[in-house]
C-alpha cells in the first residue's frame, strides 16, 4: 500500500513546526533568559533586539501570506514570548532597587518575583490586546471556575502541607521547623503565586491554543513541556537536578491538561504555586 502524500505532508509540516517552536522556544528562555541570560551584555541586547525583528517580521508576512497565514499565532506568540522576557531582564528588579531593598533577603526575592510577575503579565496582556486576541485566548477567563478552584486549592493545600520535608529534601532548606517558617509563610505566598502566574501565562496560557489547530491537545501539551523543562535545566536551587526535572515533568503535563480542562489558567495557577513553596523555602532558608 503506497504512503499517503497528504498525511505524508502533513506529518513532515508537523515536525518541521514542532522543531522550530521548541528552538526558538529555548531560544529565547534559555539563551536570552531574564534569570541568567548566557551571552555577555553588549551581545544579549543585539541578540533581543534581531530576534525580535525577525519575528516581527516574520508575523508581519505571514498575515499578508494564504500560505503561511496558518502560522501566524504561533510566530505572534514568540513574539510576545520574546518581548516580556526581554521587559522581565530590564525592569524585573525596578520595585525592589527603588525601595532599596537586596534581593538577598525574603522580602527582597519577594519583592523581585511580584516585580517580574506584574511586567511579563501585564506584557503578554497589552500585546495580546493590541494584536487583536483576546484574554480567553491565553485562558485568562471564569472557564469552569468551581472545578479550577476545587482542584487548584486542593493541590495546593496538599502540596504546602508538604512543603518542609519537600524543601529538605530536594531544596537545600534549613528551616526544618513549623516555627521558623511561619514567619515567611506571607512572603512564600506572594512569591509563589506570582512566579506561578507568570509561567503559566507565559507557557500554558501563550501556546496552548495557538499549537493545538496543528498538534492536538496532548502533542501541544507536551512540546510546551519540553520548553518549559529545558528552562530549568541547570537551576543552582535543587540540590538533586535530575530528581528535580524528573518530578517537574509530570507535574508540567499535569498544568497544561487542567488548563485545557477546566478552559481556564486558575487551576494550574494555584497547584503550580503549591508545588513552587518547598523551592522558594529552600531558598529563603538560604538566606538568611
Amino acid at each position: 500500500m503506497k504512503n499517503d502524500p497528504v498525511s505524508a505532508a502533513a506529518w513532515s509540516e508537523r515536525i518541521v513546526l514542532a522543531s522550530l517552536f521548541v528552538a526558538v522556544g529555548s531560544l529565547i528562555m534559555i539563551v536570552f533568559s531574564p534569570l541568567r541570560p548566557l551571552l555577555d551584555r553588549g551581545v544579549d541586547y543585539l541578540g533581543r533586539i534581531l530576534l525580535i525583528a525577525l519575528l516581527l517580521i516574520g508575523t508581519v508576512l505571514f498575515r499578508g501570506s494564504a500560505r503561511f497565514q496558518k502560522y501566524r499565532p504561533i510566530a505572534l506568540g514568540l513574539l510576545i514570548l520574546a518581548v516580556a522576557v526581554s521587559l522581565d531582564w530590564f525592569f524585573g528588579r525596578y520595585l525592589m532597587d527603588s525601595l532599596g531593598i537586596t534581593g538577598g533577603t525574603p522580602v527582597g526575592f519577594a519583592l523581585l518575583k511580584l516585580n517580574e510577575c506584574a511586567v511579563v503579565v501585564c506584557a503578554v496582556i497589552l500585546l495580546v490586546r493590541m494584536s487583536g486576541g483576546s484574554l480567553g485566548g491565553i485562558y485568562l477567563q471564569r472557564g469552569n471556575l468551581k472545578l479550577g478552584l476545587t482542584i487548584g486549592l486542593a493541590a495546593f493545600i496538599i502540596a504546602a502541607a508538604g512543603a518542609i520535608p519537600m524543601a529538605t529534601l530536594l531544596f537545600n532548606n534549613k528551616s526544618t521547623s513549623l516555627a521558623a517558617v511561619i514567619p515567611w509563610i506571607p512572603l512564600l505566598l506572594i512569591t509563589s503565586l506570582a512566579n506561578a502566574a507568570q509561567e503559566e501565562i507565559l507557557f500554558r496560557g501563550l501556546f496552548l491554543r495557538r499549537l493545538q489547530p496543528f498538534f492536538g491537545k496532548l502533542a501541544s501539551n507536551v512540546l510546551i513541556v519540553i520548553v518549559f523543562t529545558l528552562l530549568h535545566k541547570g537551576v543552582t536551587y535543587t540540590s538533586n537536578e535530575y530528581a528535580f526535572l524528573l518530578i517537574l515533568i509530570p507535574l508540567a503535563l499535569i498544568w497544561g491538561y487542567l488548563t485545557q480542562k477546566t478552559d481556564s489558567v486558575w487551576a494550574s495557577i494555584l497547584f503550580h504555586a503549591g508545588t513552587d513553596i518547598p523551592i522558594f523555602l529552600g531558598i529563603f532558608s538560604n538566606l538568611t
